[in-house]
């Protein structure tokens, strides 16, 4: 990295994966120091933006595309590569580091074959060990090679993404979470289906659950809404978005996540992750296509960072795959009682099929696995422009930014 013009000139690639876009950054190119990086980031995706439109900066101005990922090699011996995943407020000097990215997940293994940070086969399934640094889970990621480059392009069609790409398979493993994590257990109430009493709001109905992201799940109905909702139908609705704030931070207070509703509304943005569902029911998508109600087992919603996602977050999709297969949760109530090793639910933009396998272990819901497909590409490579921030970064940061080559 150095200097030039008063800018850092920053090693990095943009990549889109799944329905996310996010800038890739080796760790050894960004400051050691917390605080340095996180102004460093913020001004690369451009924010905090009062205008809310990242104009200068990287950021896509919305929950999906303002994002930041961090890979290293790994010292597990277990794993290949570290993943930490940022997601940067847009109007807020907050980089929120609490959770994982499920969707931009299916980029971190092309990226790190691509920058020779793991060894691949020329030809056929590359297997990249992604340790998940926000949530500390395993992930493999099995990666299409060809001629010793990663195979990008491809006949493997995302709703929410506008081209066909090539299949990146994901498997996310034991998602659920464990005592000795932050958040407790997979059900860190200890219940599967809990009556939570919000203020403004009333008596709601939730699955608190650790899989894939710390995630709330609801009905439809606690929202007053219908479950085939898009983006326009939610994101200009005050009411709807503070109803559903109101239910996330005091809901992630329960979780253990924060001490006060306030706190979780000012300090982690990322997660806990509200969702809705409801029985399946036709509409049509955000780009014109008909969902049939016989296309889908139920019909789900997520909001992010204060907004409803156009498609499904792949940390959501972990987590309903999970709380599908384990009776009496919310989303097992929503299918009929029915647990069920693969759903396809239907989202903003379209569908998905997710599934996971669970057994009962002294009385006790194990998830072995999560398992999805995405597809990932990589948009633009080669040098962020960052000005060089001496008044917030210490001489150290500068100094190892003008070395880190």
């Amino acid at each position: 990295m150095s200097h030039s013009s008063a800018q850092l000139r920053i090693p990095a690639v943009y990549m889109r994966g799944g329905t996310s876009k996010g800038v890739f950054f080796h760790a050894e190119h960004l400051p050691h120091d917390a605080a340095a990086r996180d102004k460093l980031l913020l001004r690369v995706t451009g924010s905090p933006d009062s205008y809310g439109k990242q104009i200068d900066g990287l950021g896509g101005a919305t929950s999906s595309t303002s994002k930041v990922v961090v890979i290293s090699r790994s010292s597990r011996t277990d794993c290949d590569i570290d993943y930490l995943f940022g997601a940067v407020a847009i109007d807020a000097p907050v980089v929120d580091w609490t959770g994982n990215c499920g969707n931009l997940t299916s980029a971190v293994g092309p990226f790190a074959i691509s920058e020779g940070l793991v060894q691949a086969p020329r030809d056929g399934w590359a297997t990249v060990r992604i340790w998940q640094a926000n949530i500390q889970k395993r992930i493999i990621a099995h990666v299409q090679m060809r001629d010793g480059e990663v195979v990008e392009t491809g006949d493997f069609e995302l709703d929410g993404v506008a081209f066909p790409a090539a299949e990146v398979r994901l498997e996310f493993l034991d998602p659920g979470g464990e005592d000795d994590e932050e958040g407790g257990a997979m059900f860190p109430t200890g219940n599967k289906l809990d009556a939570l009493d919000v203020p403004g709001v009333g008596r709601v109905e939730a699955t608190l659950i650790n899989a894939g992201n710390p995630a709330i799940f609801v009905d439809a109905a606690a929202l007053g809404l219908n479950g085939t909702e898009l983006q326009r139908d939610i994101n200009n609705n005050a009411d709807v978005l503070r109803r559903a704030e109101a239910i996330r931070s005091h809901a992630a207070v329960a979780m253990g996540l924060g001490s006060s509703a306030e706190e979780v509304t000012r300090d982690r943005p990322h997660t806990p992750k509200l969702a809705f569902f409801s029985p399946p029911a036709a509409y049509t998508a955000s780009n014109g296509k008909q969902v049939a109600a016989t296309q889908v087992d139920l019909l789900a919603r997520i909001f992010s960072m204060g907004a409803l996602h156009h498609a499904m977050t792949g940390t959501g999709a972990v987590g309903i795959a999970v709380a599908g297969t384990i009776p009496g949760t919310l989303v097992s109530r929503v299918l009929g009682g029915q647990s069920r090793p693969v759903i396809r639910f239907g989202h903003p933009s379209g569908t998905l099929s997710v599934g996971a396998e669970a057994q009962q272990m002294n009385g006790e819901w194990i998830v072995k696995k999560a398992i999805m497909s995405r597809t990932a590409r990589r948009l633009m490579e080669g040098f962020v422009r960052v000005p060089a921030l001496q008044q917030e970064l210490d001489e150290q940061s500068q100094d190892e930014l003008a070395t880190a080559r």
